[in-house]
Formats: structure tokens, C-alpha cells, sequence
């Protein structure tokens, strides 16, 4: 499978001023594979330890961090030389081993000729409670479920990407049915690397809810397993909460919805955890659209999205014949599972990070809003081939910005205060729709 992030691996790898770098995503994402590819492509060698299953080469961090000393302990516990600068240097699951995640810094320091990549799946829960971070001393990468556009190269549709990425919207338009077909299955199936592979293999989408299945039961597992009791039983009825949550009118985050007479301080922990985990998107509210949009975010108004659409039609046991009903997928649960595909793509960009926002005393909103450059874009993500967008356009001329966005199954579009985008071309954003904003000045 081809992933995008491969790039990303490579200009660090090129990069003058490299330091460790720091693979962040939710288990099971493909991060390790995704190393391992990148290190047999562009290195002699890897030496490759995992602190899940390699306690022995843990303990070596308990004792004086020197890069030195470690790199001979790696070389005689690996078989590989660990100090040769073409040998890439892979340290897996480094959230089970602190004392190695506070090495990086000596080797940013001390080694900066070692290639070293550090990966972890719970690096963010880990981090909260109280492990040593060395801050300004590592890059960072984060690794998301495949998009849809990595789905297209995976199915074997290559031409179908470049079409979309050339914005070719006259060829695109021509073959919209082929491009929602795929983007049904996707929504389906998911990103997930293990599910997108079985269903390569299988073409069954039985076997890839199977697979899903699995994922899922294994999440619940982390949450006993690296919370205390009492947190673990508040992270599972969130988690088990979220289609639900999405699946209501209006989806801001309710606490109730969790627990009969839940309140947010008794919850907000286990919210975070999952967010940490990478398990859920959360999606925060903003008052007005000023730049930056961070300045006017509300907090105790949120949203929280899976962070893989696949996933959502599998925990809320969506089954497979909502495929052969044409279009009736996209507007499942009240159009959830568009939003989480919108949410998922502009969030796998890692350009931007989205918000939404909700009229104080009216029922307006606006699905999510990004600032981008010195632009601040609306978008609207329609689950059909609808193009009413009240609120979308409100919003646009109340605050005096040059175009919303709107994502639906309807063609290419352009008007004077919004673009028409198909849904399956979310994952041109966020750079296309900043080139048609300066186009039209």
C-alpha cells in the first residue's frame, strides 16, 4: 500500500537540520509498517527494537542516557550497527519505555548523525501523565487511517486520484458514479490498513467488518489495560457514547447522552484520554470567525468524531446492504458519517485544525470552519445531492468572507459566495480551495 506520509519520511530523512523523529498515531494505523517500508527503501539497514516485547533492551535505558553506550547496546541486541549513519534506528512503542522517550534529547544533542525514529500508539496518554518530553529537541509525524485518496491508490484507481488531483473536474464530473461507488465502499470499510487489506483480499465486506470487529474489542482492551479501573468503565461508556452522539440532530457533545446525570467534570478525563489515544477527533466551537480561530474557541461546546469512518458504521453496527441502496449511505444517522469523513480529511491534511460554529440564540451552524493562511473557510459537508446551505451563506456575508464551501454529490460548482466541491474531492482541501479564493480576487 502506498502511503502519502511516505513523503513526509523522506524530507525528514533529507532534511539538514533532522532531528529523532516522533511517529504519533492510534494503534493499529500502520505505523510500524510504514517505518519499516521507509527504512528497507532508503537505508542499509534497520535496528529495530520494540519495548512491548524487547524488556531486556528497556532496561538498558535505566541507566546513563549517553547516545554512545545505547547504540552499542542496540548493535549487540539487534545484530545490526547501530552507529553507521545509513542504519535507521526504530524505536517502537516508546511510550512503555519513559527513560527512552527522554533519550531523544541526548541524541538530538550528542548523535545527530543517528537516524532515529521513535513510535508510539498511546504517546499522548502517556504524556499526560507526567513522562519527561523533550520538547524542542524531536519532529513530529502523525500518522492517520488511510484517506480516501490512499483508499483510490490501494483499490487500484490511480487514475481516478489523478484526475481529482489535476482538478480535472470535466473528466471527474463524467465519472461521478464511479467515484461515489468508491467512496460508499469507503465509507464502509474505512482506512484502516488491516481492513482495506482484507477487503483487497476478500473483496467481502463480511470479512472486513470482521476485521473491523476485532479493532474494535482490541480498543476496549487498551482501556482496562492503561487506565485505572474507575477511569476505564468512564473511557468505555464515552467511546460507546460517540454514534450515538453523532447520530442526534444537533451533535454537539451532550453528557447525558453518556450517563443518565453525567457532568462534564466527571467525564472530561476519559474524553481526553480517547483524544490522546487518537480514538476521537474532537471538534471545539468558536464564537465568531476571527483570525486565529483558536483565540475564539469555546471549549465546553465540542464535537467528537471516530477517527475512522469505517470504524463508526461498524461500532453502530451499520450493515453491509445500506450499499446497494444508491445513495441512502451518505445520509446515514442524520449525515454522520459524512461529517466524520469531512472531519477525518481535513484533520489527515495536517494543515489545519477544524472548528465549528453554532449562532448563539438561533439554530445556525456551520459544519466545520478552518483558518488557513489569512483565510477563514467555511465548509458545509451535504450527504446528498442538497445544495441548500442557509446558514453556510448567513455565515459568509455576516462576516464578510470571500466564499464558503459546500462538499456534496453534487458536481463542481462555482458561485459568487460559494464553491460547490464533490464530496469524494475532500481530499484536495486545504490547499485547492485557498487557490480558488486568490484566483477570484
Amino acid at each position: 500500500m502506498e502511503r502519502f506520509a511516505m513523503k513526509d519520511l523522506i524530507a525528514w530523512k533529507n532534511s539538514p537540520q533532522r532531528r529523532p523523529l516522533l511517529v504519533q498515531g492510534a494503534r493499529q494505523v500502520g505505523k510500524t509498517w510504514l517505518i519499516k517500508e521507509f527504512g528497507l527503501a532508503n537505508f542499509n539497514d534497520i535496528a529495530y527494537v520494540n519495548f512491548l516485547e524487547d524488556e531486556a533492551m528497556g532496561r538498558q535505558f535505566d541507566g546513563e542516557l549517553a547516545p554512545s553506550r545505547l547504540l552499542d547496546a542496540m548493535s549487540l541486541y539487534t545484530g545490526v550497527n547501530a552507529k553507521d549513519p545509513e542504519t535507521l534506528v526504530v524505536l517502537d512503542e516508546i511510550q512503555e519505555c519513559p527513560r527512552a522517550l527522554t533519550a531523544l534529547k541526548a541524541f538530538a544533542e550528542r548523535s545527530p548523525e543517528t537516524a532515529l525514529v521513535a513510535a508510539g500508539s498511546l504517546l499522548g496518554v502517556a504524556l499526560h501523565r507526567g513522562v519527561s518530553f523533550p520538547v524542542g529537541k524531536v519532529d513530529h509525524l502523525f500518522v492517520y487511517p488511510m484517506t480516501f485518496n490512499e483508499y483510490l491508490l490501494a483499490t487500484g484507481n490511480k487514475p481516478m486520484l489523478q484526475a481529482l488531483e489535476h482538478a480535472d473536474f470535466d473528466l471527474v464530473d463524467s465519472l461521478s458514479e464511479r467515484y461515489i461507488e468508491q467512496l460508499r465502499n469507503y465509507y464502509f470499510v474505512g482506512g484502516m490498513p488491516e481492513v482495506v487489506q482484507v477487503f483487497l483480499d476478500t473483496g467481502s465486506f463480511s470479512d472486513a467488518r470482521k476485521q473491523q470487529d476485532r479493532l474494535l474489542f482490541d480498543y476496549e482492551h487498551d482501556f482496562s489495560k492503561y487506565a485505572d479501573a474507575s477511569l476505564a468503565e468512564k473511557i468505555r461508556l464515552v467511546w460507546n457514547s460517540a454514534p450515538g452522539q453523532l447520530a442526534r440532530e444537533n451533535k454537539k457533545f451532550i453528557y447525558s447522552a453518556v450517563r443518565t446525570g453525567a457532568r462534564a467534570r466527571g467525564y472530561e478525563e476519559a474524553i481526553q484520554w480517547l483524544v490522546d489515544a487518537g480514538l476521537l477527533l474532537r471538534v471545539n466551537r468558536i464564537a465568531k470567525p476571527g483570525l486565529p480561530l483558536a483565540s475564539y474557541e469555546d471549549r465546553d461546546a465540542f464535537k467528537i468524531y471516530l477517527f475512522d469512518v469505517g470504524l463508526l458504521g461498524a461500532a453502530s453496527r451499520l450493515d453491509a446492504s445500506v450499499l446497494v441502496e444508491g445513495h441512502e449511505l451518505f445520509s446515514e444517522f442524520k449525515g454522520a458519517l459524512t461529517e466524520n469523513y469531512v472531519c477525518q480529511e481535513l484533520v489527515a491534511s495536517g494543515k489545519v485544525i477544524p472548528y465549528y460554529w453554532s449562532a448563539e440564540n438561533s439554530s445556525g451552524e456551520v459544519d466545520f470552519v478552518y483558518d488557513y493562511g489569512r483565510s477563514v473557510v467555511p465548509v458545509e459537508a451535504k450527504a446528498a445531492t442538497n445544495l441548500k446551505a442557509k446558514s453556510l451563506r448567513l455565515f459568509v456575508e455576516r462576516n464578510h468572507l470571500s466564499r464558503g464551501l459546500r462538499l456534496s454529490l453534487s458536481p463542481f460548482k462555482e458561485q459568487d459566495w460559494v464553491v460547490n466541491l464533490p464530496l469524494y474531492a475532500a481530499g484536495l482541501l486545504p490547499d485547492w480551495f485557498k487557490k480558488i479564493q486568490q484566483d477570484s480576487r
